[in-house]
């Protein structure tokens, strides 16, 4: 190794520790199957927030080695393949869910992996007959030639989530338009100040999590009310409960107020007509 490169090898690694130093979140995300272009537009829409690297695994394991932070060390198990390196103060959950909203859907590649059903729809494809046919017929695909072009008989799932994409597939998808893959950065594992935070425990399922919050608030609220423990939440059921009972018990009482006059006087009016009916009846 020369000088040169010595130097910069040695400039590289004292950059990364104050990247670690200075920030909270320590991300570590694959760079499989990452287009270039996706990885640029990304640095531009986290620019303000997140510091985005590339770096050898052996420059981070060295980088790290040298800080002095609590369990930082712990980062080095995840260490393996191609990665990029995110370093922010934003919530390590926040930042997964930034990545997710940044993914794009893109053209598929052999072995690549179906992120939803993919469905070809009926209609024409507009390509004109040819080895396109039985190209079409290998992949499942009904198909007739109309108008000097190859028509898709019917909506034809080719592919449900989460499957391995085959070449022939991927190539009859790509005549016809179609994106079934997700491309973007997947996180790996982050360390958070002291805290090593793996993939699946970053995932959230955030209609999930409004629902509990929803069954946990009517939960709360519903106990408040068998408790009668007076909340701002739960205050103004609290008047209109009250007021209504005691609406009830001045009606039952024939006690005149200036909201129960009005049925007392209807009460009196009904009694009345039922009294005279009544009498009429027996003379």
């Amino acid at each position: 190794m020369s000088r040169r490169t010595a130097l910069e090898k040695s400039e590289e690694v004292e950059e990364i520790k104050n990247l670690v130093q200075q920030h909270k979140v320590i991300g570590v995300a694959g760079l499989q199957k990452v287009r270039a272009a996706q990885l640029q537009e990304l640095r531009k829409k986290l620019e303000d927030s997140v510091c985005l690297r590339v770096v050898k695994n052996t420059t981070i394991k060295r980088a790290i080695s040298e800080c002095k932070k609590p369990q930082v060390e712990k980062l080095e198990e995840h260490l393996s393949g191609s990665n990029i390196f995110l370093f922010t103060n934003l919530n390590p959950f926040k930042l997964v869910w930034l990545l997710e909203k940044s993914r794009v859907k893109t053209t598929a590649k052999a072995g690549d992996i179906a992120a939803h059903d993919v469905i070809v729809p009926a209609g024409n494809t507009g390509l004109p007959p040819g080895p396109i046919i039985s190209q079409f017929s290998a992949v499942g695909l009904p198909t007739r030639i109309e108008a000097g072009s190859v028509w898709i008989n019917r909506d034809t799932m080719v592919a449900k989530k989460g499957d391995v994409i085959p070449a022939r597939l991927a190539g009859v998808l790509s005549k016809l338009g179609i994106k079934p893959v997700e491309a973007g950065l997947t996180m790996k594992a982050a360390y958070d100040d002291g805290l090593i935070i793996l993939e699946e425990q970053m995932r959230l399922d955030l209609e999930e999590v409004r629902r509990s919050i929803e069954e946990a608030q009517a939960f709360a609220f519903n106990l408040s009310l068998n408790a009668v423990y007076p909340l701002p939440e739960n205050v103004t059921f609290f008047f209109q409960t009250a007021y209504y009972e005691a609406y009830l018990l001045a009606l039952n009482a024939g006690i005149p107020t200036r909201d129960t006059v009005a049925d007392l006087i209807r009460r009196a009016h009904a009694e009345m007509l039922s009294l005279s009916t009544r009498l009429a009846m027996n003379k």
